[in-house]
């Protein structure tokens, strides 16, 4: 079944944002976007059009609410271990604190995940000294399940670095497997009671098909790219991400939150813009998609504008594939 979404509106249009992650804290919706800086850059594989320097958090009281920007409430500045591109961050709430984390090169150019943290949603997030020990690529996501266990899914290829990391430690020269050899998949760890600290050594979640065959890295309609994001509904979890190069937001189900998770298709087709990121957020009984395109700057890759469109589920809990009309 096919969800069709008529074209809307960027929740803010004075600043570029993009990567939101979404959620509901204190009966509103926060938005926790990266921020796109308004310049022109040359773009690569390597994603350094993406050179964005800090970070806003936006909020609604609800669906019927305009949208209010918070303002800045982290800079690359105060990051002592960091050295540009704060990329896709995702926030959580635990402990009676609100942690901020978010990915960003370190001092030898190598992507790592960094937390801040703050007593109120709308930040100002204050960074620890340090990045996470053992953290590595970019897209953190948080998911804090229902017994209080709190997971981080996070990766990403190309830019993300995360091809490098395929023996456990970096490899500058490394390069994803052949196209018929099983495809990388995103990362997941148990976080520390403190949520500070990574519990157990990163593990890789595997992606299968309805037959239980992993995903293949040629597989470039299915297969994992960036961007992960984990939510629950019902007895399932659900594990969103993106493709990359075909621009789709694919999903894969299971009932363990490391997996593994099985494929089931497509919630997103492609919409104006080269990246495709997104979050998925329930509030009063519905749920929302949270994604970004590149329609008010004119389709520029490193200019993009958060939106939002309701996701529906079908009687057996698969996912509505949202046809975005143009």
């Amino acid at each position: 079944m096919q969800n069709i979404a008529k074209p809307n509106e960027p929740l803010v249009t004075h600043i570029y944002t993009a990567d939101p992650s979404a959620h509901v804290f204190e009966g509103k919706i926060y938005i926790y976007p990266s921020h796109d800086l308004n310049e022109e850059r040359d773009s690569n594989d390597d994603g350094d059009q993406y050179n964005m320097k800090d970070y806003h958090v936006l909020s609604m009281d609800d669906f019927n609410s305009p949208c209010v920007d918070n303002g800045e409430v982290l800079n690359l500045r105060d990051i002592p271990w960091a050295s540009e591109q704060l990329w896709a961050p995702d926030a959580a709430y635990k402990n009676n604190m609100y942690y901020f984390y978010f990915p960003a090169r370190d001092k030898e150019g190598i992507f790592r995940i960094g937390v801040a943290t703050s007593t109120t949603p709308s930040g100002p997030f204050k960074p620890e000294e340090n990045y996470i020990p053992g953290s590595y690529s970019i897209d953190p996501a948080v998911l804090v399940d229902d017994d209080d266990k709190t997971y981080i899914y996070f990766g990403g290829l190309w830019g993300g670095q995360l091809e490098k990391w395929q023996t456990g430690a970096f490899n500058a020269d490394g390069i994803g497997p052949d196209e018929s050899a099983p495809a990388i998949g995103p990362r997941v760890a148990e976080l520390s009671d403190d949520m500070l600290t990574f519990k157990e050594t990163p593990e890789e979640i595997v992606i299968v098909d309805e037959e239980g065959n992993s995903l293949l890295a040629g597989d470039e309609e299915r297969r994992y790219f960036e961007g992960p994001w984990v939510h629950k509904h019902n007895e399932y979890y659900y594990l969103s991400y993106s493709t990359g190069s075909t621009h789709y937001i694919v999903y894969a189900m299971s009932k363990n939150p490391k997996g593994p998770y099985v494929f089931k298709g497509r919630i997103l087709n492609p919409v104006i813009g080269w990246t495709t990121h997104h979050s998925i957020v329930k509030h009063e009984e519905k749920w929302y998609l949270f994604y970004h395109d590149s329609s008010l700057s004119g389709g520029a890759d490193n200019k993009r504008s958060v939106k939002y469109t309701e996701l529906k589920y079908n009687d057996d809990g698969t996912i509505q594939t949202i046809k975005y009309e143009v």
